[in-house]
């Protein structure tokens, strides 16, 4: 059986929080050869991942270490033991009640090393860490009240003012507000969308939800994650913008499941209108047994269409299968359950505001059968196809390595027609 992979579900796997761990453990046998000090460190590495790669950095110290991953917000998180013998190190972490494992051995000054998690065992090499530059701010923060504290969102100034201003909502998982995810890497797409709106006189604000990034104290445990508090969160900010006469109107652009996220906002405000891109047209359910489609055992199929009949109807499974754990362990059932429960199609229905559907032609995630779903479900929205986009919203070939690759290139600009079709569509220009 292939290694079970689904890009959209398994960044949940791997949630930024912040709760506090025990002391951690350095474990030494008498008859164990004594520890090369060359492990003790920094390292950085990819974890090597189907679909991409998760940059992660690793902290081993004689008297314990840390995990970070960046692209999650998460910073030294404290291993629960940590082991030495020779050239080898094993490593355990407990993260939201989620096992992870990760055994090395130094060779030729790099760790070769498996991460083990909820039954997945990928490849991962460390290097000795590097400072990396930070990279120049274009843009100002400020905080908006929501549920347990204050979201922390970027603002892209325009270029004149009062000016149009626009809510971009990231897709799912550990999707930044800079469109850069911990799964495919950095394609800085959100970035350029921003950046290109605001000298286009079109100012605009992006988050990192709950859990990533800037945000992620504000989720304390991956049960708490919801489509719902997205949603919350995404009205909040509208709200703020609304009462703010540096803008002359507002609007949502979401992104993949951002558009979902993006079309319930709408609902519970006065937004202007809302740019739908690449986002799905049918239920979760339905999009997940496509993706699963031939990964499974016939038997791993039939429990897969049980968890997710229960869960639809807002039932809870207690037990899964080792193999399924990473898409349906308990922690993660409840953002499972607030997802299914939507049909992307029937709410878009009940959106007030113009709408447009931005869809690209060579986008292996999201299909041109749900541009044509959202379509039916909302017969005056506006549907434009984009030749040779892909999800990340740049020109790629249909050949899916090579579509990939550009989820890694942030040297690679927009589609050319993406960023004047929604100027021309927020304009209201005829």
């Amino acid at each position: 059986m292939k290694k079970l992979f689904v890009l959209c579900l398994i960044a949940i796997a791997l949630v930024a929080c912040s709760p506090k761990e025990k002391a951690t453990q350095v474990d030494k046998k008498e008859d164990e050869p004594a520890m090369n000090e060359q492990l003790i460190g920094k390292w950085a590495g990819d974890i090597e991942l189907p679909n991409g790669s998760l940059p992660i950095i690793v902290d081993l110290q004689k008297e314990g270490g840390s995990l970070s991953v960046p692209a999650q917000g998460l910073s030294n998180y404290p291993f629960k033991s940590v082991s030495y013998s020779g050239n080898k190190v094993h490593i355990s972490i407990r993260l939201n009640g989620s096992a992870i494992e990760v055994n090395g051995t130094l060779k030729d000054e790099q760790i070769e090393a498996t991460f083990n998690q909820n039954g997945g065992e990928f490849r991962l090499i460390l290097k000795r860490y590097k400072e990396q530059p930070e990279q120049p701010v274009s843009y100002e923060t400020f905080t908006v009240p929501v549920k347990d504290g204050d979201l922390t969102v970027a603002l892209q100034k325009s270029t004149k003012e009062p000016s149009p201003v626009v809510l971009i909502i990231a897709g799912s998982g550990p999707t930044d507000k800079d469109g850069n995810s911990a799964i495919a890497g950095q394609n800085n797409s959100l970035k350029m969308l921003a950046e290109g709106l605001a000298q286009d006189g079109i100012a605009s604000v992006r988050y990192d939800k709950r859990g990533i990034g800037d945000n992620a104290s504000l989720l304390k445990k991956e049960e708490d994650i919801t489509i719902d508090q997205y949603v919350d969160d995404a009205v909040q900010i509208i709200h703020a913008l609304s009462a703010n006469q540096a803008f002359s109107s507002v609007h949502i652009i979401g992104h993949s499941e951002g558009s979902l996220i993006g079309m319930l906002a709408a609902q519970k405000t006065n937004v202007e209108s809302l740019v739908s891109i690449a986002g799905a047209g049918r239920t979760a359910d339905t999009l997940l047994l496509e993706q699963l489609s031939g990964q499974l055992t016939p038997a791993l199929t039939t429990e897969t269409n049980m968890i997710l009949a229960a869960l639809k109807k807002g039932e809870q499974v207690q037990h899964v299968s080792p193999e399924l754990q990473a898409l349906f362990r308990p922690s993660v059932q409840p953002y499972m359950m607030s997802w299914l429960k939507y049909n992307p199609a029937t709410e878009l229905q009940h959106v007030k505001g113009r709408v447009l559907l931005i869809q690209g032609t060579t986008d292996i995630q999201v299909k041109t059968t749900d541009a044509e779903a959202l379509k039916q479900g909302n017969e005056k929205a506006e549907l434009l196809y984009m030749e040779g986009m892909n999800h990340i919203l740049k020109n790629a070939p249909e050949d899916r390595t090579k579509n990939l690759a550009t989820y890694a290139d942030p040297t690679l600009p927009l589609h050319p027609k993406l960023l004047p079709a929604i100027h021309k569509f927020i304009a209201n220009d005829q």
